[in-house]
């Protein structure tokens, strides 16, 4: 295992997230495990940097390798900072999310374009003693990396849901009936746990980030308790999905954006 000292730099053009179900890319050429330590601690795990198709990638699963971080306890500052310092400009992250309409079905995929924030206790931002920032995140994921992979889905004849607000909730409990039937009024068609802070802080250390959404179950306003051995069930029979989609993502993402991401910190300052 490689310890980054400053002396030795690594670097990866493109970052991935691991969710729940995906713990290693299985996609890297000459894999080298890296650890970083980042002001804000250590990421959730080593990150595995190789080479796909001659692009360099850098591979986190966000709850380690061994899914032994729960969503409200992953260290998102750190994970997204240790990225950055690697030099990643674009992060997909896929995750696994309930249905909050019946229309969005186990095992489809779906595209975040808006998010709820429901967590509580999260530190979802860099600002410190003496600096302010204030990002925009109107419109919170880098839409050029949302063109890519609806075209990609769309090509390999995925059903994916090309809009959704995420409704993120603290975990790692799953929801009430009653807080299941309130988020369904929202208008919000899928709910998780990892989304927020992750996107937020990417837009504020200015990469280019979007979410594959892979829908498990019908949140418990379906009247049916969800469980996290349906979710990893439902999960695993998408996985190669998810990893062929990854493939094809890769050499499709352009080297240069015309999106504004990593220009966020331009008016974001007092």
């Amino acid at each position: 295992m490689l310890k980054l000292d400053g002396k030795d730099k690594e670097t990866a053009e493109i970052g991935i997230f691991g969710g729940t179900g995906i713990y290693d890319s299985g996609l890297l050429k000459d894999p080298k495990e890296i650890e970083i330590d980042t002001p804000y601690g250590k990421p959730s795990d080593t990150i595995t940097i190789g080479e796909f198709h001659g692009r360099k990638i850098a591979f986190l699963p966000r709850h380690g390798k061994k899914h032994t971080i729960p969503p409200h306890m992953i260290n998102y500052r750190a994970n997204i900072w240790a990225f950055k310092e690697l030099g990643v400009k674009r992060i997909i992250a896929p995750s696994a999310v309930g249905s909050l309409k019946q229309e969005f079905a186990p095992r489809d995929f779906a595209l975040p374009t808006q998010f709820l924030d429901f967590t509580k206790s999260r530190e979802g931002s860099f600002s410190e003693d003496g600096r302010v920032i204030h990002i925009s995140v109107a419109d919170p994921f880098c839409p050029d990396l949302q063109k890519v992979i609806l075209d990609v889905a769309e090509k390999q004849e995925l059903k994916i849901h090309k809009e959704a607000t995420y409704v993120c909730i603290e975990g790692p409990r799953f929801s009430t009936k009653a807080e299941s039937r309130f988020y369904k009024s929202t208008g919000a068609e899928i709910i998780g746990m990892t989304l927020v802070p992750e996107c937020q802080l990417a837009r504020e250390a200015q990469i280019c980030y979007a979410s594959i959404s892979t829908v498990t179950d019908y949140d418990v306003w379906a009247e049916k308790p969800v469980t996290a051995k349906e979710v990893i069930e439902t999960l695993s029979k998408n996985v190669e999905l998810t990893k062929k989609l990854l493939t094809e993502l890769i050499d499709k993402i352009p080297k240069s954006m015309s999106c504004s991401c990593e220009k966020a910190l331009e008016e974001a300052e007092f």
